[in-house]
């Protein structure tokens, strides 16, 4: 089993920064691609960002300067670092990371949402 753990979510005013963070535990041979997901209230999730295993990274447009993703292999950890952060960013993020489970085969899996409010 997989486990994921998000945290850095919180309130912050227009124009702040966060970070988040998600690690993956458990036991899986490797993880491949890693990435975050927003939903805004009465809107559907849409991707914010995600990194490849090699570190090739995909942005959505509505972020692209303003937030960065990375990660760190070793501590089996996606980072998303916000800034100038704009109220219509609000919404519950959510990690998604793709790992090689001990079977060989590739399955995907969902933090559980951590909040990120700005307000104007």
């Amino acid at each position: 089993q997989v486990q994921l753990v998000e945290s850095g979510g919180g309130l912050v005013q227009s124009g702040g920064s966060l970070r988040l963070s998600c690690v993956a535990s458990g036991s899986f041979l490797s993880i491949g691609t890693m990435g975050w997901y927003r939903q805004a209230p009465g809107k559907q999730s849409d991707l914010v960002a995600n990194i490849t295993n090699p570190g090739r990274t995909n942005y959505a447009d509505s972020v692209k300067g303003r937030i960065t993703i990375d990660r760190d292999n070793a501590k089996n950890t996606v980072y998303l670092q916000m800034n100038s952060l704009k109220p219509e960013d609000t919404a519950v993020y959510y990690c998604n990371v793709n790992v090689r489970r001990l079977s060989g085969r590739y399955q995907n899996y969902w933090g559980q949402g951590t909040q990120v409010t700005v307000s104007s």
